[in-house]
């Protein structure tokens, strides 16, 4: 038997697939684990509790699926826009934009079946959205209540190839209302909106009469009324189908992917973007508008678009690079330049740019890949950032956003309804995925994440929302909620966020602005702001009842309710609103609450149908919401011993020191059905008020028998912070 220390120092590897399970000699196994589950990894090597989020609102018609997008005029002015059948809302600020008492909303004419096939980009307070089956539109913010969604009108274009035919069109005027007539068939009824050319005049089609016949109305006028073969139709319509992707570049706004020219892409002209004059049959300028069709064996539609360096365009078949032919070109009709990078094919699902890369979703929606410029092969690589976790992205990926601050996370949403997360951190090697599991259920499983989004705010902490259906009091919900702030004030535990769908009640506080007896009737405060008119407070462990309000006195004071002591108290003494009872809870109806109570755990409630609950102590801070665990689970212990290495030999690990930083209430052991609790609170911490967290080392017995695992997990499931730095397992091992 050999007496042996090991150490898990980082776990930036972050849960590893179970086909690794005997890969010990890869560096990552040391540094990954069998399970992080609402757990986040941080680029230091912590692996820490996931915030819980908060309740905002209930989206308009939870009985359809609804997804939320950005929408960033700066870091103060952001919103997220909430997206149903024919219909947008607005939040910001962590709250639902309201008008005359009601949510604030506008009509749109994208249905549910197709609000996640949309696609975006913005400039300043103006976001472009493009679908394969609308008109793209614009998206203009004036006001908080004051957005308006319009279709654009291109200014001369985009247009298909001139014609070849001898089919002429001839025009009935020059100049305004006109009629074109064909000397072939040539229209058909979905052509009304469509444009026109002829020669170098423009129009738009306005009324279809038959297949040679439509009226149509100019933009700028024709040379003549001749017949003439010199024409061309437009490319975005009814007919042809409409732009699926849209982006900006160097000063140009970028449309590509309609139905009938799946790998055209549509250059506005430089700086006037919705002006898509390719000057057709005149002396082309570097500015104007450019067409380019993507030349490869396959014809395979365009699925994304992101603006970087250059321009990466991602198809169903490969990734393409578009550049103006040389080192800092910028794109022009003479130079433009699309070359292949790579053939994995993208699924249809905005990428993203972290960085110098740009990380897609391959065809699958399995794997998210990396594209980057290397400098080794003089090109772009495009590396898997699923292949040591596989298994993480089964129910494929159907949703991606990227959290910049406080730490760099790419979160995912699968088709499941499960939410999983990538810690990203390129120039430090990490890598490392954690799954995400909302407090709640819907049905018999657990609660669904339809869609998630991310908006920078003023401080440093992006702000993550998230669309959460569950099944409350038996009827089906969706709730837009937010991912609470990272940080927490060590000093203060009614900072605490570790629920889900929280909603959390702050009671005003004050200081005695003079001493009062036991008998004392009135009570003088330095303020009254926020206290209602009649309630009850606490100064130190007396609760007092109280009926007015006088100046700056509490009058008709009841001393020593609720079987409290009447004592004396000194000026300057904290004096604090609380209550017994919580209400505006009806988001939780029927539900089993958890509760934090001025930084302590409290007993569960269960919410009325009134939607509210009765505590069991007064308190100043509460936090209501639905419990989460969180779990780490290491791989196999691989610690040496006097025979090479543990791998595969009985062995029994008896005892674990566990490094934390700013942690209140923990479990270790072997599995979830033998745990041991880590003690904090001490007989000196009063029971009704929460304690500090730690930070620094805590010793635990471990209650593992002797089996060849070596498994070890950490579990919270209390609404308080973990933060796992490393763990010291001390073990027996068998070397016969």
């Amino acid at each position: 038997m050999a007496r042996v220390a090991a150490q898990l120092t980082n776990f930036t590897a972050g849960e590893l697939s179970p086909r690794l399970d005997g890969r010990n000699d890869l560096a990552k196994y040391s540094a990954g684990c069998a399970i992080v589950e609402n757990m986040v990894i941080y680029p230091h090597g912590a692996a820490a509790r996931r915030p819980g989020t908060q309740f905002v609102a209930s989206v308009k018609t939870p009985a359809n699926k609804t997804r939320i997008i950005p929408f960033e005029f700066n870091t103060e002015q952001t919103y997220i826009l909430e997206l149903g059948n024919n219909y947008m809302r607005f939040y910001r600020n962590q709250g639902q934009i309201q008008s005359s008492g009601s949510p604030y909303e506008i009509s749109t004419p994208y249905t549910t079946a197709q609000i996640f096939d949309l696609k975006f980009a913005q400039s300043a307070d103006v976001m472009y959205i493009t679908h394969p089956s609308h008109q793209t539109r614009t998206l203009s913010r004036s006001g908080h209540t004051s957005w308006s969604l319009d279709v654009v009108n291109f200014t001369n274009g985009p247009f298909l190839d001139t014609n070849i035919s001898t089919t002429t069109l001839t025009a009935s005027g020059t100049s305004g209302s006109v009629t074109i007539t064909a000397s072939a068939n040539v229209f058909v009824s979905t052509d009304v909106g469509r444009q026109v050319r002829i020669g170098g005049g423009y129009s738009a089609i306005t009324g279809f009469t038959n297949a040679t016949t439509v009226t149509a109305t100019t933009s700028t006028n024709f040379a003549n009324t001749n017949a003439s073969t010199d024409w061309s139709l437009g490319a975005f319509s009814t007919t042809t189908g409409f732009p699926a992707c849209v982006s900006f570049f160097e000063q140009r706004l970028v449309f590509a992917g309609t139905i009938n020219n799946p790998q055209t892409v549509y250059f506005s002209k430089s700086g006037d973007y919705e002006n898509m004059d390719a000057n057709i049959g005149g002396t082309v300028a570097d500015d104007d508008a450019v067409v380019y069709t993507i030349a490869s064996n396959q014809v395979n539609s365009i699925r994304f678009m992101s603006s970087a360096r250059t321009l990466i365009i991602g198809t169903a078949g490969g990734e393409f690079v578009v550049s103006g032919g040389g080192d800092n070109n910028a794109v022009t009709p003479t130079n433009i330049m699309i070359k292949k990078q790579s053939n994995h094919g993208a699924a249809n699902v905005d990428a993203i740019s972290v960085g110098n890369a740009t990380l897609f979703l391959q065809r699958a929606k399995r794997k998210i890949r990396e594209l980057a410029y290397n400098f080794d092969v003089d090109g772009y690589i495009a590396p898997d950032l699923t292949i040591l976790a596989e298994h993480i992205t089964e129910g494929n990926i159907v949703e991606m956003a990227y959290q910049e601050e406080p730490l760099a996370i790419i979160w995912c949403v699968r088709g499941d309804g499960q939410l999983i997360a990538l810690t990203y951190q390129r120039e430090q090697e990490v890598v490392a995925w954690h799954r995400h599991i909302m407090g709640g259920s819907f049905g018999t499983g657990n609660a669904v994440v339809e869609s998630v989004a991310v908006i920078p705010t003023e401080n440093s902490e992006y702000e993550l929302f998230v669309i959460v259906k569950r099944t409350i009091n038996g009827a089906t919900t969706r709730y837009v909620e937010f991912l609470n702030t990272f940080d927490f004030t060590e000093a203060d535990n009614t900072t605490f966020n570790f629920l889900d769908s929280q909603l959390g009640l702050t009671q005003s506080k004050t200081t005695l602005t003079a001493g009062i007896n036991t008998t004392a009737t009135t009570v003088p405060v330095a303020s009254v702001a926020g206290f209602v008119s009649a309630g009850k407070i606490k100064i130190g462990g007396e609760i007092i009842a109280y009926t007015g309000i006088t100046n700056l006195n509490l009058t008709g004071c009841t001393r020593g309710s609720d079987s409290s002591t009447a004592k004396a108290h000194i000026s300057g003494a904290i004096t604090k609103q609380v209550v017994n009872g919580i209400s505006s809870l009806s988001h939780l109806v029927g539900q089993t609450v958890s509760i934090l109570a001025d930084g302590a755990t409290h007993p569960t409630k269960v919410v009325a149908a009134n939607g509210t609950i009765a505590l069991d102590r007064f308190a100043t801070d509460v936090k209501v919401g639905l419990q989460y665990t969180s779990i780490l689970k290491t791989m196999r212990i691989d610690a040496g011993s006097q025979d090479g290495t543990s791998q595969g030999k009985t062995k029994r690990i008896y005892e674990v020191t566990a490094r934390l930083f700013e942690t209140v209430g923990v479990e270790i052991g072997p599995d979830l059905d033998h745990m041991e609790r880590i003690p904090f609170r001490t007989s000196a911490d009063p029971m009704d008020q929460g304690i500090p967290p730690f930070t620094g080392d805590k010793q635990v017995e471990f209650r593992g028998n002797y089996d060849t695992d070596g498994f070890m997990m950490v579990r919270q499931t209390q609404p308080l912070p973990l933060t796992l730095l490393s763990l010291y397992p001390r073990l027996v091992t068998n070397d016969g």
